[in-house]
């Protein structure tokens, strides 16, 4: 199963990149948060302190992701091509 679906990049969500350490993906609608830390682990070879989930109103999974602090979250938005 592919987790990880594509990542979001609003105003809003840029910024808890730069003041939270947080990147914020959609995901499965039936990926637990094991299969979202695993996936998100090994696809950016990062460690993630914690992850939150939450189901919008469009019935999509959001996965909120936050990084340990030896790791950065613009690093990965770069990657992303976000920033």
């Amino acid at each position: 199963m592919n987790t990880l679906m594509y990542p979001i990049a609003t105003e809003k969500a840029l910024g808890m990149v730069d003041r939270d350490n947080v990147i914020i993906y959609v995901v499965d609608f039936r990926a637990q948060k094991v299969d979202i830390l695993k996936e998100f682990e090994a696809v950016f070879k990062v460690k993630v302190e914690k992850i939150n989930t939450a189901i919008t109103s469009k019935n999509t999974k959001r996965a909120y992701i936050k990084l340990k602090k030896d790791f950065k979250a613009s690093d990965i938005a770069r990657k992303l091509k976000l920033v």
